[in-house]
């Protein structure tokens, strides 16, 4: 059915790692900004608020059992945590695991994480076509941080792991390989270690990069190269398709008082101009099933 879409936040440099949180505020959408290194979020009326800046681009985000927050620094190639206290310290250094810049993270009930990285220069990408790239995807391995910080490797050989998410029993993985156009899935054991790779579904004509899981067990995907976010079954069945216009889409999530929000990421450029012109926005729809699973 048609969704009304409306624009939430507005001078973003480029949203992304965006996540739900309820807290004594309402409840608020955390997300990273690129390129003014600074994680922010927003409430329902539109109001934002710079959560933390840093001296790196931030990606990744999610919380801690003990409410610490963590967060990807990108090019430095870690895993920071802010602390209740507010204290920002190393987490997890992960340049023996990430071949190149590090992006999005989710991280499950007891605090492990994983983080996904591009494998390749990313203004090299760039300047390839699409079709070039997907022919012949540069691969990177998937890490695999544990609560106490140490970081190995989950996965090898990903396609530009990117957007995750964790189901509600805690025992699958899905990670969007946005250079491999799909969605691959992975068993975890209570360790932590993934097994039983497989494919969760093709999307051969768009790219996922940020993805949602919802209380059907279904998939709200962001299309990196279009601008549109997608709902996906098991399988590949497209099930649901919102257009964000001009705008490619980059991330989504699923949240508000009813977890039926559908927060979508968008911007016009993912170059670093997008810090000198911030074109970003954040849009909103309301969708049919709520989210479920982390984050």
């Amino acid at each position: 059915m048609p969704h009304t879409v409306r624009t939430l936040a507005e001078g973003l440099t480029f949203g992304e790692g965006p996540r739900w949180r309820a807290d004594d505020r309402g409840g608020r959408l955390w997300f990273s900004d690129f390129f003014s290194q600074s994680i922010r979020s927003v409430g329902m009326d539109g109001d934002v608020a710079v959560e933390l800046e840093l001296d790196d681009r931030p990606s990744g985000l999610g919380w801690m059992p003990d409410g610490s927050l963590l967060f990807v620094a990108m090019n430095s190639r870690e895993v920071r945590r802010r602390g209740p206290d507010g204290t920002v310290a190393l987490h997890a250094d992960l340049s023996g695991v990430a071949s190149h810049t590090c992006n999005d993270m989710v991280v499950d009930a007891d605090g492990g994480a994983w983080v996904g990285n591009f494998g390749v220069d990313f203004a090299e990408l760039m300047h390839r076509s699409f079709a070039d790239v997907a022919a012949d995807p540069p691969l990177a391995d998937l890490a695999r941080v544990a609560p106490d910080g140490t970081a190995t490797v989950a996965a090898r050989g990903m396609a530009f792991a990117n957007g995750s998410v964790i189901t509600p029993d805690g025992r699958t993985l899905i990670v969007a390989e946005s250079l491999g156009r799909r969605l691959t899935a992975f068993d975890i054991a209570p360790d932590g270690s993934l097994s039983n790779r497989r494919t969760w579904a093709d999307t051969p004509s768009r790219s996922p990069d940020g993805i949602a899981l919802d209380a059907e067990g279904a998939v709200w995907f962001a299309n990196a190269f279009a601008g549109e976010c997608v709902r996906i079954a098991e399988g590949g069945e497209v099930l649901d398709v919102v257009e964000t216009g001009a705008r490619n889409c980059y991330a989504c999530m699923l949240g508000g008082p009813e977890g039926r929000h559908l927060f979508m990421l968008v911007a016009d450029t993912v170059e670093p101009d997008a810090g000198v012109l911030p074109t970003g926005a954040i849009l909103v729809t309301e969708v049919e099933v709520s989210r479920a699973g982390r984050p």
